[in-house]
């Protein structure tokens, strides 16, 4: 079985002398192995937790099957951050019946054919070599149970009273009596295989809208059985599976509950309410509770990079004090000293996060040898994770591609026995990540750019408001060079010609380029129209990079990606404040993001912690009459397709994005076409 000799309670380690409270080992009772540290990978979907069909529905539909009905891939994915630190981690969520389905034939955990394809996962991590301490087994693994209820995407879906979301297609049907008995067996059979795979728990998730959730306010629970009504009635729904889970699994097994504190909904539940839950889940035997941040229908956004770090670290300390199990607070934290500062203020007992595993696999590690600035960083983007998952691509990570491929993208450093010498022209995140991944695995590069910083585009990105997290990735970039010094050259301030390339002999001992990586990325596309070149006509490399001045009035041409960026730079900066640098990561204010989205950090004036309408509307007059808001540049977005503008933005993103514009009181102007340019 796993060892775990440094958790000894006789032998147990120094404090870490870097994050003393990140590092501090945590007690889950006395028949539960401890934590090593205060940090739990959270759940997320990533696309390898395999599937529920039978083996002709891919041939049917058409489908690659790329994963098979193996778990190898998962199972790699959690080891690999088992051996990079990790003390307990969560899989995504995982139905106890077909009702509770994210989507057509996704996992589920129903029977013991599911349960042994599960044992290769918890075989990997508890036999995983910690990369730093040497220990063998010291993580843990815990199941996600998720239905999925009104959320699912497939015509099977229920729900407690029958109502449609408002982000999904199918319409439910409304749980009997009966429905809600069964359920509950299907929840406690589900942590009884987990158990036999050889999981050390399981997470209820009773959060983000999904069936726990749904039953708990009266939002979605109309119902007038013993399963609705009073606040007492609507919360037996979720009381009764943890209670059932806890018989069945004795108390040799973690059960976390993922409880949702701040619903951002109307008619949500109220803090009250809250508490009396998260009593209740403590007295029928949840070893952890672990905070949850909003519905999936909330229009506030929780979790994306325009979101302050440790925006809603407040709310779970607000529990605290009213149960004795250890709280976990979760939301956009993303680096060791967020976490640090988390757990020694007093907000939590432990932190949550996912995606930053995914940019960083060995966070902990780094993290424990105070090696903070070589952290490949989360910038909360979701485009190549969240974006992927909600429509069925295998996730992967924006910052680091071997996320959730660790299998297929191996790098072992100085694996080369004939090393190339390679040019590499553009230092931007694509130049930057393949010279330092050549330079690691051997090879000999030289990285160009024209510009006297690397970067590229990225340092543009990095001025948009809610984007300071794209600091990190260069600072990343920036330090990694450094750790390769011997193998990696870099040269700025050089436009890069063919013939200089060819020319290029390096030292004596050295030939040519053997192989020519060309990583220069894009330039503005300029329409071709009469009066493109006056001189009120701008890109947007003038704006972000060269600071030009920009007037009053503004129409931005185009509303992709760049065009909503530019808006957003341009309606929340003034003319002088233009001139300014951006904003680090740190920088960002937490209560000013609360009060411009309409969340009242007390919790107890609105339910589901909203503003009321004519509270937000005195919010905003008063904002108007501030001098920066009477600057407020006048801009108009324009597309010339018909549909929505910005309908090419990132699924979980887009919808932010258009708000936050709308807020600012951007135009936006679609079918356009485009003529000419003049003084008019």
């Amino acid at each position: 079985g796993p060892s775990y000799q440094f958790l000894d309670s006789k032998t147990h380690p120094p404090p870490n002398k870097y994050y003393p409270h990140m590092f501090q080992p945590l007690s889950l009772g006395p028949n539960i192995q401890p934590l090593p540290n205060r940090v739990i990978m959270g759940s997320m979907h990533c696309g390898l937790e395999g599937h529920s069909y039978p083996a002709f529905v891919p041939k049917l539909l058409g489908v690659i099957d790329k994963h098979g009905d193996s778990l190898d891939d998962l199972a790699e994915y959690f080891a690999e951050r088992a051996r990079g630190g990790a003390g307990l981690m969560v899989t995504g969520g995982i139905a106890p019946n077909r009702a509770g389905w994210v989507a057509p034939f996704s996992s589920t955990l129903m029977n013991q054919r599911d349960m042994e394809k599960h044992r290769v996962v918890t075989h990997a991590v508890h036999t995983a070599r910690d990369n730093v301490t040497g220990v063998v087994g010291a993580s843990m693994i815990c199941l996600q149970i998720l239905h999925a209820g009104r959320y699912g995407m497939h015509p099977l879906i229920v729900s407690p009273s029958g109502n449609k979301s408002p982000i999904t297609a199918f319409t439910p049907r409304q749980m009997t009596t009966s429905d809600v008995k069964s359920t509950i067996h299907d929840f406690v059979n589900c942590a009884i295989l987990a158990k036999e795979a050889g999981y050390d728990g399981v997470e209820i998730m009773g959060s983000e809208g999904y069936l726990l959730n749904q039953f708990l306010v009266k939002h979605t629970n109309q119902r007038t059985d013993e399963y609705g009504g009073t606040y007492e009635n609507r919360m037996k729904f979720p009381l009764e599976i943890v209670s059932e889970i806890r018989r069945a699994v004795g108390d040799d097994f973690i059960v976390m509950f993922r409880l949702s504190m701040l619903d951002l909904i109307e008619d949500g539940s109220s803090w009250e309410e809250v508490v009396t839950l998260a009593q209740a889940l403590e007295d029928v035997g949840v070893t952890i509770l672990n905070t949850g941040i909003g519905w999936h229908e909330a229009r506030i956004p929780t979790i994306s990079t325009n979101v302050p770090r440790g925006a809603f670290t407040w709310v779970t300390q607000k529990l605290r004090g009213a149960v004795s199990v250890p709280l976990c607070t979760t939301n956009r934290i993303n680096a060791p000293h967020v976490i640090e500062r988390s757990l020694e203020t007093g907000f939590a007992d432990l932190v949550s996060m996912a995606r930053p595993f995914l940019a960083d696999p060995d966070i902990i590690n780094k993290s424990r040898l105070g090696q903070h600035e070589y952290i490949n960083t989360c910038i909360g983007c979701n485009q190549a994770c969240l974006d992927h998952a909600f429509v069925g691509k295998t996730a992967s990570c924006l910052v680091n591609p071997r996320a959730c491929h660790e299998k297929e993208l191996e790098i072992v450093p100085l694996s080369i026995t004939r090393p190339k010498r390679i040019a590499v022209v553009g230092a931007g995140p694509a130049g930057l990540a393949f010279a330092t991944t050549a330079a690691e695995l051997g090879h000999n590069v030289v990285l160009f750019d024209s510009a006297g910083e690397i970067g590229g585009q990225f340092n543009m990105a990095k001025q948009i408001p809610g984007k300071e997290e794209f600091h990190e990735t260069i600072r990343y970039f920036r330090n990694k060079i450094d750790t390769l010094k011997d193998r990696l050259e870099v040269r700025l301030d050089v436009f890069v010609t063919p013939e200089m390339l060819l020319q290029d002999r390096g030292n004596e001992e050295e030939n040519g380029f053997d192989e020519y990586v060309i990583a220069t990325g894009v330039v503005p596309r300029i329409p071709s129209m009469p009066g493109i070149n006056h001189p009120k006509v701008l890109s947007y490399i003038d704006v972000l990079r060269n600071k030009v001045h920009v007037g009053k009035r503004v129409a931005i041409i185009g509303a992709g990606g760049i065009g909503f960026d530019v808006a957003e730079y341009l309606a929340h900066r003034t003319q002088d404040e233009q001139q300014q640098q951006p904003l680090s990561p740190d920088e960002v204010g937490v209560d000013e993001f609360l009060d411009y989205w309409g969340i009242d950090k007390s919790i107890e004036i609105g339910r589901g912690g909203l503003l009321s309408l004519k509270q937000q509307n005195e919010h905003n007059q008063q904002a108007l009459t501030t001098e920066e808001t009477l600057e407020q540049r006048s801009i108009a977005l324009l597309q010339r397709k018909t549909g929505k503008v910005g309908a090419s933005l990132g699924k979980t993103t887009g919808w932010i994005h258009r708000a936050t514009l709308t807020k600012a009181g951007v135009e936006y102007v679609a079918g356009c076409t485009y003529d000419k340019v003049d003084d008019n």
